[in-house]
């Protein structure tokens, strides 16, 4: 009896062991199935939310680009009513320019050698540093050069550039050249080289020399300009490199408060005209070294070539043996309208022997001769030139 009540018993535990263990397994089922749901609605969940933030994403880059496109849009807009003011100031400029040289020419001619001729020189020279400015920011906001229709010695582009800065008696042009430059290069070479004429005397001292030469360089005629300022350094030659190219001129806006059109307005001319520019090298007085390299296409030469000389042409006087003026002789052209290069003209001013002034000595010479004004007059006779094309070619 006590054994079928124990059998009872352990079937009943069991039974239950087995309900138990069927009711477990039932609700692990339904557990695992609702979880299984449960992620799928999370994955979901997920996937709507990444597709919401790739949209988000979309729209906000889509809304940057036109926000930079409508700002770029602004900028250019800004950037163009900039240049067309300054362009047509510059303009304005030049015609003042133009005019007071005129005026200049009649007053040289109503006068003669009359002691005032000897403070128009300052004048003048004044005058022509203010038209170059204004010719360098009209071309850095896209304004034309002044047309020529006759070629020039490279020698008188090189002088006329002279003429055009600020300390034109340390620049010395240390031979003549029979190289003549075609009419569609005078004057952006002559623009070119005032500005690395100008950059040189800026950044040295105020009594170093600069020299420039020519240099025939297989299809190539170089203009070398050697100052004896401070060298620059890699950073320096890279970004001034950058400007020479032209590929990427800045913005009105990146000039600064104090803006330098120099290196921007040559790497313009330079890639508008086809021609090179590179200052990249060290002049022999441990300065820097500019070079204008202008090919086959820019330039010719004279039929008749210059007289022969018994020392280099040079503007700068040397020391102890102060040069005197030479009368102009008249010139004729060549065959292919070239002029004909007679005696070598007087320079633009002479530079006095530093140090070897005595107290007696004036400062200032008395009442220049006919030919100082003329030596003078030939190196500004393209600027004069270019401005009157100028005039004729204004859009109004």
């Amino acid at each position: 009896m006590n054994q079928v009540a124990l059998i009872w018993c352990l079937a009943s535990v069991a039974a239950i062991a087995v309900a138990a263990v069927v009711a477990l397994t039932l609700r692990s089922r339904a557990l695992r199935a609702k979880l299984r749901r449960a992620e799928a609605d999370v994955a979901q969940a997920q996937e709507a939310a990444r597709r919401q933030v790739e949209a988000a994403n979309s729209q906000l880059v889509q809304f940057q680009q036109e926000q930079a496109d409508v700002i770029r849009e602004a900028e250019q807009v800004a950037e163009d009513r900039t240049k067309g003011v300054l362009k047509g100031s510059a303009r304005f400029l030049q015609s003042l320019a133009a005019e007071m040289t005129m005026l200049l020419d009649g007053i040289q001619r109503e006068y003669g050698n009359h002691p005032v001729l000897k403070d128009l020189l300052e004048v003048r020279h004044a005058n022509a540093q203010m038209a170059r400015k204004a010719e360098g920011i009209a071309v850095l906001c896209g304004g034309p050069l002044g047309r020529r229709t006759k070629p020039a010695s490279i020698y008188d582009v090189v002088r006329s550039a002279q003429g055009q800065i600020r300390n034109f008696q340390r620049v010395g042009i240390m031979q003549g050249s029979n190289v003549a430059l075609k009419a569609t290069a005078v004057t952006p070479v002559a623009l070119t080289v005032a500005e690395l004429l100008d950059n040189a005397a800026t950044f040295s001292q105020h009594d170093a020399p600069i020299d420039v030469t020519f240099q025939r360089v297989q299809d190539n005629v170089c203009i070398v300009i050697d100052d004896a300022g401070v060298s620059m350094s890699d950073e320096d030659r890279q970004a001034a490199m950058e400007l020479l190219s032209g590929e990427t001129p800045p913005r009105l806006a990146q000039l600064g408060n104090q803006p330098k059109f120099g290196f921007p307005v040559i790497g313009l001319l330079a890639r508008q005209h086809g021609f090179g520019v590179d200052v990249t090298g060290v002049s022999r007085y441990g300065g820097v070294r500019a070079v204008v390299r202008l090919p086959k296409e820019l330039w010719t030469m004279e039929e008749t070539p210059p007289p022969a000389q018994d020392a280099p042409v040079s503007i700068r006087r040397n020391e102890g043996q102060p040069r005197q003026p030479q009368a102009v002789d008249p010139v004729g052209r060549t065959a292919h309208g070239l002029p004909k290069r007679g005696q070598r003209q007087t320079p633009i001013a002479s530079v006095t022997d530093a140090g070897r002034r005595d107290e007696s000595s004036p400062v200032r010479e008395v009442a220049p001769s006919r030919s100082r004004l003329a030596g003078f007059q030939r190196g500004t006779l393209l600027g004069r030139e270019d401005e009157a094309s100028l005039e004729g070619s204004e859009d109004r």
